[in-house]
């Protein structure tokens, strides 16, 4: 049987596993969802010291920065698959959220981010005058 080789394709197939693709990170991949007035993200960090984890935001840019040591030069190696170094995230919040309230939790190599919704975003009811006197309270 006689099998064709694309060396360009198998060299991209073998980066997208090491580096990911932009719309699947390999290093550190997340989930993000909404429960009532707040977002929640995971970030996926099995064997990152808790002490190498920072946090950092800037205006509305979220950055999380984390660090896998380097293996043990005196070792000899059969299998290194696990990405080693220095692994960055930055993530956009919106201006609805209120970025002074975020908390963080490291469990079990899950770092999760809890980031409630800022209160001028949040729905509210306002009032229109009529004309009458009348005051009815519509939903906003």
């Amino acid at each position: 049987m006689l099998m064709r080789t694309d060396p360009f394709r198998d060299l991209d197939r073998l980066a997208q596993q090491v580096f990911g693709t932009s719309a699947r990170p390999a290093v550190m991949p997340m989930d993000a969802w909404r429960v009532g007035d707040e977002f929640v993200v995971e970030f996926d960090l099995p064997g990152i010291d808790p002490d190498t984890l920072d946090l950092d935001i800037e205006r509305n840019m979220l950055t999380v920065r984390a660090e896998r040591p380097g293996l043990d030069q005196n070792r000899e190696m059969i299998a290194a698959e696990r990405s080693r170094g220095v692994f960055t995230r930055q993530l956009f919040l919106g201006d609805n959220l209120d970025t002074e309230q975020i908390r963080a939790d490291y469990t079990d190599g899950v770092l999760r981010l809890s980031i409630p919704v800022a209160e001028q975003a949040k729905p509210r009811k306002i009032e229109i005058a009529r004309g009458n006197g009348h005051k009815k309270a519509i939903n906003a």
